[in-house]
């Protein structure tokens, strides 16, 4: 019980990118940059294992960005095409790549770093995937028209991408949702019914995070405007408590979420964020231990899931890594009590 994870990223070592940057230049190209990607990949599992987490992942290594580190590899999106646009309900405007015809997926995006982290690996390996409307939320669209019609195109390749990381023997597939905390109307509306189809067919577990963003200057000044409880869950919890995705990733660690509205994942594991990402201080494992502690008198240990709060891109990687070590120590402390 208490099976430590992260939420996704993390820091790229600086021989390979930028660092301490969400979008990252690479230092590397051609097949160097390949290697680089595969070693970075390695590299990151091996530091989860020496952390102590329990469920491992890529760290997204071989990513420029979460959601246009997999669009690389579509048909129907033209890179030199940007569009500037406002993103999460123009929290921040980006210039993002558009789509321009059909969507569909050249081939596998992902085999490289999923091949080599499961071959190096003998953890529970987990892979996160941009959902369908965070990815709709983050490019620009000259050719469906409906922002619905454009992520049900996005879910299907989502799909077949989902179902051969299953078969390379990834034991969880992740859908990252931010823009669930943003459309929460429109969650029920479509955005659920997106997801669903991109989880379509898995057999192996399935998971949805959803946080408040990455530790980054406009995500942290909008938090400032949430008022002294941020109640956004409360409207999307219902609806993914009746869909057939497995886990729910949250945030919750100096946060203002409060902490009985994961009452309303009853049936759901919950992967509750017990680290900070928008801090730069590594928390102390009695500090994590308290979090699980509050978690657990609304959900039953063996249905949850320490986590952080959200990717740790832009992190310095010795505070990442720092506080992934606290996040494991922190669970032991709760275990050892309840094993009382």
């Amino acid at each position: 019980m208490l099976k430590t994870t992260l939420a996704g990223s993390l820091p790229k070592p600086g021989w390979l990118a930028e660092e301490e940057k969400l979008w990252a230049g690479w230092k590397l190209e051609g097949q160097t940059l390949e290697d680089g990607k595969r070693d970075a990949t390695i590299l990151a599992i091996k530091l989860q294992e020496a952390a102590g987490l329990d469920i491992v992942g890529d760290g997204e290594q071989a990513r420029a960005h979460f959601v246009h580190g997999f669009l690389a590899n579509l048909d129907g999106i033209d890179f030199g095409k940007k569009t500037l646009m406002g993103i999460r309900n123009n929290r921040y405007t980006a210039e993002v790549p558009t789509v321009t015809g059909k969507i569909r997926r050249n081939g596998p995006v992902h085999r490289l770093e999923a091949l080599a982290a499961r071959a190096n690996t003998a953890k529970t390996l987990k892979f996160t995937l941009p959902g369908p409307m965070t990815i709709v939320d983050t490019i620009a669209d000259a050719h469906y028209g409906r922002r619905e019609d454009l992520a049900f195109a996005f879910a299907e390749v989502l799909n077949e991408e989902a179902l051969e990381l299953q078969a390379l023997g990834v034991d969880v597939v992740q859908f990252d949702e931010p823009a669930f905390n943003v459309y929460m109307p429109l969650v029920a509306e479509w955005g659920m019914a997106a997801l669903e189809r991109a989880a379509q067919g898995l057999t192996c577990t399935t998971a949805v995070h959803i946080c408040y963003g990455y530790g980054i200057k406009a995500n942290i000044e909008w938090k400032g405007t949430l008022g002294a409880e941020w109640r956004h869950y409360e409207e999307t919890f219902p609806v993914i408590a009746a869909s057939k995705i497995d886990q729910v990733s949250l945030e919750c660690a100096n946060s203002r979420v409060p902490m009985e509205l994961i009452r309303l994942l009853k049936g759901k594991d919950v992967l509750v964020g017990c680290i900070d990402v928008a801090s730069n201080r590594v928390e102390t494992p009695e500090e994590v231990a308290a979090t699980i502690r509050k978690a657990m008198a609304f959900v039953a240990p063996e249905k949850l899931f320490p986590c952080t709060n959200c990717g740790m891109a832009p992190m310095a990687r010795e505070i990442a890594y720092g506080k992934l070590t606290a996040l494991a120590k922190g669970a032991r402390i709760v275990c050892e009590e309840l094993r009382g």
